[in-house]
């Protein structure tokens, strides 16, 4: 027996035209019904736009007919009505970032798990690997990454008044915190906070990119939201550490992706483990509590990084532990994270 749970889990390979994100986690599919075979499909666009339409229409009933146990596809694409507002979408105005193929943001619900530390070393592995990439820091009051890559020159303006951002271990690099004195704070509005996001997105010069990471401050706040509503994320990347404190507050990052319609790529468990020098592995926070989430959650678990010292040294001397030492067994780890968020 087909379930309407199959049919959207299918609708997912049905990309919105022009874009790497699928009509379903763009929110569009309002209803599934299934019966004796026949599947009938309401989709709602928020533009007027009836090639995209009859496009999405096609492929999503050559998808559904490719099911067992289909014998009839019905799928009704609507646009806004003539003359009418579209439905209120406070996402109907993402606009894509010229030049890179996937927006990528790491966060983690709460503070303290190392989420910066993963991003940087995640950036560096993901250029290891032969990625073009590119890394925005949008923790707006503290902003760590220009420190853990070593980055301490401000971007320059180009010709088309665009900044342009520094280039740190072969990836590019943008940040508040370039544009402030180390000691200066940030005592800023909601919209302020908003303006700057969208700025740092569509006013600079990412070029060519394969992957842009964003590096989310913790919560659930203004900085999300605009990321969430300016571009069409590909996916978000959950960091936690292996004790339910973490865990908890990691479970509300996942709802608020899932409220905005970004897919969960997967959960990194930090600070897993830490290894003693006679040898023995200490488990200081527990162990295995982000995998476990991961099976609860039914999205994939991307690995998991040890505590080392050479992880905080590396950060703070702005030598990202993947850049100085890719065979060291925690730049192995990055490493293998970065290859399984690729694929």
């Amino acid at each position: 027996m087909l379930t309407q749970a199959e049919i959207q889990s299918a609708l997912k390979a049905v990309k919105y035209p022009g874009f790497s994100r699928d009509v379903v986690s763009f929110g569009l599919v309002k209803e599934i019904s299934v019966a004796n075979g026949a599947v009938n499909v309401t989709m709602q666009l928020t533009s007027a736009n009836p090639e995209a339409a009859q496009q999405i229409k096609i492929e999503s009933e050559q998808v559904i007919k490719s099911l067992a146990g289909v014998k009839q596809v019905r799928v009704e694409v609507n646009l806004p009505a003539a003359g009418q507002a579209a439905p209120a979408n406070p996402f109907s105005n993402q606009t894509k970032v010229p030049g890179v193929k996937r927006v990528i943001a790491v966060a983690s619900g709460k503070g303290g798990v190392g989420k910066s530390t993963v991003s940087a070393n995640l950036a560096c592995a993901l250029r290891h690997l032969g990625a073009k990439t590119g890394l925005l820091d949008c923790d707006i009051y503290g902003p760590s990454i220009p420190l853990m890559m070593g980055v301490h020159e401000k971007p320059t303006v180009s010709q088309q008044e665009q900044l342009v951002p520094p280039i740190a271990h072969g990836v590019k690099v943008m940040s508040v915190g370039l544009l402030l004195a180390d000691d200066q704070p940030v005592i800023w509005r909601g919209p302020m906070i908003t303006k700057t996001i969208q700025q740092f997105l569509m006013a600079v010069e990412w070029g060519d990119l394969d992957f842009l990471l964003v590096d989310l401050p913790p919560g659930t706040g203004d900085a999300q939201l605009s990321l969430c509503q300016t571009v069409p994320l590909d996916g978000g990347v959950v960091v936690t550490t292996p004790q339910e404190a973490s865990l908890g507050v990691v479970r509300k990052g996942i709802s608020m992706f899932n409220k905005v319609n970004v897919p969960i790529l997967g959960i990194v468990e930090n600070m897993s483990w830490f290894t003693t020098p006679n040898g023995e592995r200490v488990e200081i926070f527990g162990h295995g509590g982000g995998k476990q989430e991961a099976a609860r959650q039914n999205v994939p678990f991307l690995g998991e990084v040890p505590i080392f010292t050479e992880i905080r040294e590396g950060g703070d001397r702005g030598m990202p532990i993947v850049v100085s030492a890719p065979n060291h067994p925690a730049g192995k780890a990055f490493i293998q994270i970065a290859a399984a968020l690729r694929k």
